[in-house]
């Protein structure tokens, strides 16, 4: 199984994402211990602290991706790397509350611009039949990158003093001036402001495409399959089941091992918007069945019966996370008008911030809260949602045809487009010269955001 996109574009967008994961990885597990033991905070001036970072990350990511459509997604994604570099190396240094607020701050901010401006490169350099595939890719390679950098954060814990907490730090800052260092290695796309055939409009009209917004919020209740895994599963396993506590740690390993080898050969059952708004509701429906089985779990069935039917219940829920990542992708890209990527991917990256700062009362209070009731409510929100995408992209395409808003740009409809080979296109990628090659955090990550796992 080959992790990395084939070369060229795509396989250097893939390394500085590896890059990224690594030390993100490894920022995640030590994180916690880290802003308490080290830096002296309470674990409620730390919970405070993450939740104003997130919601100021999700806020960037709008005006930070106009930047990339303005000045270049190269070289806006180079610059927010090195920024947010050195936001984590003043980590090392910062003792103070007021301070460590603002740093939080600051690096959340440039995690959410550098996740949209690596989603503008993606959209820039890879034609448009060839990013989900190379999206596939690149996830998994952020999987990857994490598992070992979440073994590099373990080592850390095992020491548990502060010279191996301030290590792992450093190394994280390391990593994203890595990152700056192989993006520089990008070919440089020439930003068209207004693509041929493109009506003028506001500047941030990401903001008044409301099936946009639709699909976002869409996009951001299927996500809370994130704040289950991460939260709602270890509190479910410890609290309500009789297997024993590692197991939530083994179902983590589960899911990231699975991403990595099965991420791209998922992607394959999407291929242009009608395909992704299919998946999409069959992701749902797979997501209800894992629910349903993860309520099962709870039951009087003992150590070895709780054990299986977790590990079941952990096989189908990845299934389902890997469909919805695929159909995201498509549609996230495809309903972005031709040169505004770079604020249409900012808007469309709020979704999994949006999960990470609802999903732990949500996820808390249904499945702790309720028991078996609230995963059947979870999963019955899961299904909703996925099946909701497919009308919402047909309103969005004809919305787009239509031309309801003569303010607006008008993103081309079409999803499966050939390669480029004319110096400018009507279509729902920014004009660039021909690109030979296929393309892929964070997060994201999808971009990465500030967390404490």
């Amino acid at each position: 199984m080959r992790f990395l996109p084939p070369p060229g574009p795509p396989r250097v967008l893939a390394l500085a994402q590896l890059a990224n994961s690594i030390g993100d990885g490894a920022f995640y597990a030590t994180s916690a211990l880290f802003f308490t033991r080290i830096v002296g905070l309470s674990a409620t001036q730390v919970g405070l602290a993450l939740t104003i970072a997130w919601a100021t990350g999700m806020l960037a990511g709008v005006p930070l991706g106009m930047a990339a459509d303005r000045w270049g997604a190269r070289r806006v994604a180079v610059l927010l790397a090195v920024a947010t570099a050195g936001m984590l190396s003043a980590f090392l240094v910062v003792r103070a509350f007021p301070l460590f607020l603002l740093v939080a701050c600051l690096y959340a901010a440039g995690q959410g611009g550098l996740g949209a401006a690596r989603q503008a490169l993606l959209a820039e350099l890879v034609p448009a039949t060839q990013r989900v595939a190379v999206r596939a890719h690149m996830q998994s390679t952020v999987n990857l990158g994490l598992a070992v950098g979440a073994g590099v954060g373990g080592l850390a814990l095992t020491v548990d003093n502060a010279s191996a907490y301030l290590t792992v730090f450093a190394v994280d800052a390391v990593t994203f001036l890595l990152s700056a260092l192989v993006l520089r290695r990008l070919p440089a796309v020439r930003i068209s402001h207004r693509p041929a055939g493109v009506q003028p409009g506001p500047r941030l009209a990401v903001l008044r495409d409301r099936p946009y917004a639709v699909l976002t919020l869409l996009n951001a209740v299927m996500y809370l399959n994130m704040p289950v895994l991460s939260l709602g599963l270890p509190l479910w396993i410890v609290e309500r089941t009789d297997a024993p506590p590692v197991m939530a740690a083994l179902v983590l390993v589960l899911n990231m091992l699975t991403v990595v080898l099965f991420q791209v050969r998922v992607a394959r059952m999407v291929h242009d918007l009608r395909s992704a708004a299919r998946t999409a509701g069959l992701a749902g429906w797979v997501l209800l069945a894992a629910c349903a089985v993860y309520g099962v779990s709870g039951g009087s069935i003992g150590a070895v019966g709780a054990v299986a039917v977790l590990l079941l219940a952990a096989a189908v829920q990845v299934f389902g996370e890997m469909m919805h990542g695929a159909a995201s992708w498509e549609v996230g890209f495809a309903l972005a008008p031709a040169g505004r990527q770079g604020q249409y991917q900012g808007f469309y990256g709020m979704a999994p911030q949006i999960a990470r700062m609802l999903g732990p009362v949500v996820v808390t209070t249904l499945l702790i809260g309720w028991g078996m009731p609230g995963w059947l409510v979870l999963g019955a929100l899961f299904l909703v949602a996925g099946l909701l995408v497919r009308p919402a992209v047909r309103w969005a395409e004809r919305r787009s045809v239509a031309g309801q808003d003569a303010s607006e740009p008008v993103a081309a409809p079409a999803v499966s487009v050939p390669a480029v080979s004319a110096p400018a296109v009507s279509a729902p990628a920014v004009s660039v010269p021909a690109v030979s090659e296929p393309v892929a955090a964070p997060a994201a990550p999808e971009s990465a955001s500030l967390c404490t796992a």
